[in-house]
């Protein structure tokens, strides 16, 4: 009798095991996506100006390999065809703005902190953001906040913005639209980051010369008295 429920047993384990491959073979890869850096130039200078790029703080909520979509209600599900960021969205908006930011700077010296020992850097930008997020029926939202600091750590300026993109639904579409967000937060973080530089490179004028005394006319020359002679002789009786 065990050798007959044995010989049972195959045909269904069999089955079981045709069935599961059956299934994986089935199963559509999930899609994967990265962030587009756009349109960027590798600077030419190398005596450029050097700025450092604090590694970005980022969102809890956007810390992970999910594509998230923001629903109706407000809240945030996974996409439905379960889309992936293809590595770190951390390490991809870094990137990107490196790129943007050398571009827009004509500067090939940014460095993604932390530096290494003897990079001075002219100006240090501190980034965190708060949001980046889309949804199939909302447009694309970033949040984000800088502050700008000189090489002695002094604060330059900072800034809260809010930007918006619109799309087509699609999560390729919403990708697109996250990346144009983050292409546009660069070009507003050159814009405030050049007046800094042009201040520190302007020359400095040159000192003022004192006045040029124009030379005084010599004053006329007065001839010396001198005594008159006279031939008349004076007589006495």
């Amino acid at each position: 009798m065990t050798v007959m429920k044995n010989l049972l047993r195959v045909p269904t384990v069999l089955l079981l095991a045709s069935i599961g491959l059956t299934g994986c073979i089935g199963l559509k890869p999930a899609p994967m996506y990265r962030l587009d850096s756009g349109t960027t130039e590798v600077p030419e200078r190398t005596d450029g100006a050097s700025v450092l790029l604090a590694p970005v703080a980022l969102a809890d909520y956007l810390q992970r390999d999910a594509l998230l979509q923001r629903l109706a209600d407000g809240s945030l599900a996974a996409d439905d065809q379960q889309a992936r960021w293809a590595g770190s969205l951390k390490g991809d908006i870094e990137q990107l703005l490196l790129r943007q930011l050398a571009w827009r700077l004509d500067t090939q010296s940014l460095v993604l902190g932390p530096a290494e020992e003897g990079f001075a850097a002219e100006v240090q930008i501190e980034l965190s953001i708060s949001r980046l997020d889309s949804g199939p029926q909302y447009p694309a939202v970033l949040e984000a906040q800088w502050r700008l600091r000189d090489k002695a750590g002094k604060h330059l300026g900072t800034r809260l913005v809010r930007l918006q993109e619109e799309h087509q639904g699609t999560a390729t579409d919403q990708v697109r639209a996250q990346s144009q967000l983050l292409q546009r937060l660069s070009e507003m973080l050159a814009q405030a980051i050049e007046p800094t530089l042009v201040a520190k490179t302007a020359p400095k004028p040159a000192p003022a010369k004192p006045p040029v005394k124009s030379a005084e006319a010599p004053a006329p020359r007065i001839p010396a008295a001198e005594p008159i002679r006279t031939d008349m002789e004076v007589f006495r009786f």
